[in-house]
């Protein structure tokens, strides 16, 4: 059985699993990279194991390549499972793009055109990963720099048909939609206002590069506030949603990460209150 994850949580760095073995830490779960456990040993795994034992856990990949034009890798989709049913996670996410095209792995999150044909492209892929995973496949939206022609709809129209279609859940990722709505102009509320609730697994913030014009999203910066208000706008429109932070480059102490996470806390109780107010 997966367990429930509820409140908040952290990505599982190996910086970090000294802290998470030594005691209990201010985390309710982890979120851990599929990829660095597809392994049928050593250390990653003995670690992995150790600090599942206290700690709730969800799995996050970023070479699923869902949107390629390849066929899915096979080996891949059973190491997964593998994986799964060894840590029992609550969910197995990955990203809605593309990482390359025969056996290229550009080692980028690639955004997808948004059209009917893309739709019917990825139908039978996620209804593959789904059967062979036994459960839904919980996606992410990702960062995006630049748009296609062959775009027929929004990024949000596209994600809510999406979820019609396959069933798939939805990894929400706050800080993405605002990297993403400066860098083409759209209002971020618009995209959060058009996320199907039922389908929203699970909440990602995180930090970026400010470059002005544009945003890159690094992972490597503290939340700035405008993400922070996004995120409570979201809350006040979605409800109470499993939350985590992700930090992958220029990694603080833990107890850093989780003073961060205490912002979210707050941030999150006080826009319940809010939405509490206007029912």
């Amino acid at each position: 059985m997966s367990s429930t994850i509820e409140g908040f949580g952290l990505g599982l760095r190996s910086e970090h699993y000294g802290d998470f073995r030594a005691t209990r830490q201010r985390v309710d779960w982890l979120e851990v990279i599929s990829e660095n456990y597809l392994v049928d040993g050593g250390k990653p795994l003995h670690f992995l194991e150790s600090i599942r034992q206290d700690y709730p856990m969800v799995m996050h990949g970023v070479s699923l390549s869902i949107g390629s034009s390849d066929a899915l890798d096979t080996d891949y989709l059973r190491q997964l499972r593998r994986l799964a049913d060894r840590i029992e996670p609550a969910w197995v996410s990955d990203h809605l793009c593309w990482t390359g095209t025969r056996s290229l792995n550009l080692h980028d999150l690639l955004p997808l055109p948004y059209n009917v044909a893309t739709l019917q492209h990825l139908t039978p892929r996620i209804a593959q990963v789904q059967d062979v995973l036994g459960r839904a496949l919980v996606i992410e939206n990702v960062s995006s720099y630049v748009r296609y022609r062959a775009d027929e709809m929004s990024e949000w129209e596209f994600i809510r048909e999406l979820v019609s279609r396959t069933g798939c859940e939805l990894l929400l990722d706050v800080n993405n939609v605002y990297v993403s709505s400066v860098n083409h102009g759209f209002d971020a509320q618009d995209f959060i206002d058009a996320m199907p609730a039922s389908a929203v697994r699970q909440i990602h913030l995180a930090g970026h590069e400010d470059h002005g014009q544009y945003i890159i999203d690094t992972h490597d910066h503290p939340i700035c506030e405008a993400v922070w208000d996004l995120y409570a706008y979201t809350v006040r429109r979605l409800g109470r949603l499993p939350t985590m932070i992700e930090r992958d480059d220029n990694i603080p102490p833990l107890h850093e990460l989780i003073d961060e996470l205490d912002v979210a806390r707050s941030v999150a109780q006080a826009a319940l209150n809010e939405r509490k107010r206007a029912a």
